[in-house]
């Protein structure tokens, strides 16, 4: 295995994303390695079909990408602390749009990512089933070692 230099974690602000974020800081601490964030705005052209929306597509996905920047900005500025905590310096955030699973795989190619650390689970109901099958593309094609994360088992004290 190579040497961790570069972490991606992708996050989907969802109440879990906070317990993945601080796996993520702590391996990244460990190794100094960097940490990229990195959200994904699902593609709305899949579903234009299927209803006429108040305002034109263009402006409704560039309003939701505005949207999910400014709740990048807040998710890197909540959880600082424990960013710091674990001596993590260089912390990047990418909001992107398109499919989920390949926009991941493609953005970790691109920065030349050593390990991708993300959740087993999403939000709960519909988003957590899709976000757990984006967890198992990202496993069987990444182009570097993942390690997932249940964010609903209880750690273990002990090693048990």
């Amino acid at each position: 295995m190579q040497e961790i230099k570069t972490v991606l974690t992708p996050i989907d602000f969802s109440d879990n994303a906070a317990k993945i974020t601080r796996s993520a800081a702590y391996v990244a601490g460990t190794f100094n390695a960097a940490l990229h964030f990195v959200f994904v705005v699902q593609n709305f052209e899949d579903y234009s079909g299927f209803f006429v929306p108040p305002v034109s597509m263009p402006n409704l996905e560039e309003k939701i990408f505005e949207s999910a920047q400014q709740r990048m900005d807040g998710f890197l500025e909540e959880n600082k602390k424990v960013l710091d905590g674990y001596g993590v310096t260089r912390v990047t955030s990418k909001v992107l749009a398109g499919d989920v699973g390949e926009e991941i795989l493609a953005y970790a190619e691109e920065i030349g990512c050593n390990l991708i650390i993300m959740g087993t689970h999403g939000y709960k109901g519909l988003e957590r089933i899709m976000f757990g099958s984006v967890a198992d593309q990202v496993v069987k094609t990444a182009c570097c070692p993942v390690l997932t994360i249940n964010p609903y088992r209880e750690e273990c004290e002990g090693g048990r």
